[in-house]
């Protein structure tokens, strides 16, 4: 059965709540205060279901909201999720304030389906009736209730008149309304929390996308705390059910939190998928009633049950004049749950009435400082691009850095699977879940190439550039480095070797000077033998500078020509290698060397003896076992 959320508009003690009862028999004022005082102070609810000419059913769901100007933020609270609207004017008193003030909220909420329902037709002649009609008609041209193609129905909630032609034109107008997506990711706005002997805590709300199932194992999230609930049971329209969809009035039966946890304004949601926000931005638009809107204002703002205090942040501009639109970034004291394409209400901060609305187009801006102009094109295309641009924006404004495909379902409120087809659509490079575009990839490679450049220009004596270096000097995500690397690698225009890593045919770069130097180090400590002077020593008396034959060094001890055994001493491989031979081939007839016949066998003093024996331990020549070593 097709369900339709309808929701009343309209002044004070004009008769919605009246006009409700009639049509359904339900009393939407529920609280004692409401029916004491006769007016509507808080949301109200109510159901019907009505045949349509094929023969089926459709379900209305009436939200019921408040007249008086008191109880706007009531009745923001109530409007958010509706698909049709009933603006309700009685016939003895016409429009007034409230009237316009709810006609304003309808329009900038961007509902598309309603119709005008004059009440009290009973209190009045047929000719004030015609007036008044003529009136609203007026009033109504050219907005979504244009009696071109919206009929305004004049009723009588007391004597049942015209409430006949009132279903019908609900039926036809409801028929009219699009389906909302229940194949979507759920998201429920709370409008009121209690309690149920016997069964917990309960929540209700307009279930705006998805499905919500009755599951112990499928858990829902609460933002913007980000606790995780479980679903025991599901009402629809006060009907126990196995699952709601997206259009139903939605109670849930939840476990997991209690109703000090809960208010009104918290929204439930598919768990692990969104994050609340502190900033949204948003394409804004003023009434032309309003007055102007300066930059950094501060607003009272609505969307959904939502409500909280923001500064409008403008883009581009100083100052937002009546009747306009701008692009705007508005910061809020508390966090929520918002997503692209959610409509919303600001209202002006003192005195309190609405002043415009707009729609959020992106939930999660930047947080670094950008251009107004950089800001405006981006917003441009959130607001008339296609999905597939819309995407392709998203990610490439996050440059070589990325963006991860689970921050893409939250971001565009779409399943990871669909952002999976959707980057091969729009061509984006897809690797170890992040997504990057060509553009950004192609300046990546480059960077790291340009990076590298740099660095082995600036110093020549060096074999390359450590993977960590090159990772922080390239400022690329760990994903993109790690990707990039391997593709110039795999395109030889790099080469890793270990955790180095050079451009591909560039080694090592020596001046004649420096290649002087090498020669002379390497043959100080080839013809030293056992007994090698100091590094120090060989240093001192090189044409070089200190730094560059430090260079030297550590170039000779990377390829392995020099070896350092301590601190303090280093040793031509071709030596350590003679040394381990004639020790190995000791093994036969001296099966053991302690320290006093290693130092007559090589002639070394203590200083040279003790170290080069624990380097014959770790290289496994020698295994010490108490003041000897076991030739191996």
């Amino acid at each position: 059965m097709k369900s339709v959320i309808v929701g009343t508009a309209g002044h004070i003690d004009h008769g919605k709540t009246a006009l409700v009862k009639a049509l359904t028999g339900i009393d939407a004022d529920r609280l004692e205060e409401e029916k004491r005082r006769g007016i509507t102070i808080d949301i109200g609810f109510a159901h019907l279901e009505l045949p349509t000419p094929d023969g089926s059913k459709i379900r209305l769901g009436f939200i019921d909201v408040p007249g008086h100007e008191r109880f706007v933020r009531n009745m923001l609270a109530g409007v958010g999720g509706i698909d049709l609207v009933l603006l309700v004017i009685a016939a003895d008193e016409g429009i007034k304030p409230q009237t316009r003030e709810h006609f304003d909220i309808c329009r900038l909420l961007a509902i598309r389906r309603g119709l005008t329902v004059l009440t009290k037709s009973d209190a009045v002649d047929a000719e004030t009736l015609e007036v008044v009609r003529l009136e609203i008609e007026d009033y109504v041209r050219g907005s979504f209730l244009d009696a071109a193609q919206s009929p305004i129905v004049a009723v009588s909630s007391l004597t049942g008149a015209g409430l006949d032609n009132l279903k019908s034109a609900l039926v036809h107008a409801a028929s009219d309304v699009a389906a909302k997506n229940s194949a979507a990711l759920a998201r429920l706005p709370i409008d009121r929390v209690f309690t149920i002997k016997g069964f917990g805590t309960v929540v209700t709300g307009t279930l705006i996308s998805g499905t919500i199932r009755k599951s112990d194992e499928e858990e829902l999230e609460l933002f913007p705390a980000g606790k995780r609930v479980r679903v025991r049971g599901v009402q629809v329209h006060g009907a126990a059910a196995e699952s709601a969809i997206a259009g139903q009035r939605t109670a849930l039966n939840i476990a997991g939190v209690s109703t000090e946890d809960l208010a009104r304004g918290m929204t439930l949601a598919t768990a692990g998928t969104f994050h609340s926000t502190l900033r949204v931005d948003v394409l804004l638009s003023l009434l032309p009633s309003a007055k102007p809107l300066k930059d950094r204002a501060r607003v009272h703002f609505h969307a959904y049950t939502t409500e909280t205090i923001g500064e409008a942040r403008l883009y581009g501009i100083k100052q937002l004049k009546p009747g306009e639109e701008a692009y705007a970034q508005l910061r809020f004291d508390e966090p929520m749950l918002l997503l692209p394409g959610d409509r919303f209400i600001v209202r002006q901060f003192s005195p309190v009435v609405t002043i415009g609305g707009g729609i959020v187009l992106d939930a999660s801006p930047l947080t670094r400082k950008q251009r107004a102009e950089d800001a405006i094109a981006f917003l441009k295309i959130m607001r008339d691009g296609s999905i597939d641009q819309m995407l392709a924006a998203r990610v490439g404004r996050h440059g070589t850095i990325g963006l991860r495909l689970d921050d893409i379902a939250g971001e565009m409120n779409i399943r990871r699977a669909d952002a999976e087809k959707l980057a091969a659509k729009a061509g984006l490079i897809h690797f170890n879940q992040i997504l990057i575009s060509p553009a950004a990839y192609a300046k990546a490679k480059a960077d790291v190439v340009q990076s590298l450049k740099i660095f082995q220009d600036a110093n020549p004596l060096v074999a390359g550039m450590s993977k960590e270096e090159l990772h922080d000097r390239a400022s690329l995500g760990a994903e993109v480095f790690y990707n990039v690397l391997g593709k110039l690698e795999e395109e030889e225009k790099l080469e890793v070797d270990g955790e180095l890593v050079h451009l591909s045919g560039r080694g090592v770069v020596m001046k004649d000077d420096e290649v002087e130097s090498k020669k002379i180090i390497e043959h100080a400590f080839a013809s030293a033998g056992l007994k090698v002077p100091s590094l120090k020593e060989v240093l001192t008396g090189l044409k070089v500078d200190k730094l560059r034959a430090q260079k030297i060094v550590t170039l000779l001890l990377r390829d392995k020509v020099l070896i350092k055994i301590s601190e303090e001493l280093v040793f031509h491989q071709s030596v350590l290698l003679d040394l381990r031979h004639k020790i190995s081939a000791l093994k036969t007839t001296v099966p053991k060397i302690d320290v006093a016949r290693f130092k007559d066998m090589t002639g070394v003093s203590r200083k040279y003896a003790i170290p080069l024996l624990e380097y014959l331990d770790r290289e496994h020549v020698t295994r010490r076992v108490g003041d000897e070593r076991v030739i191996l």
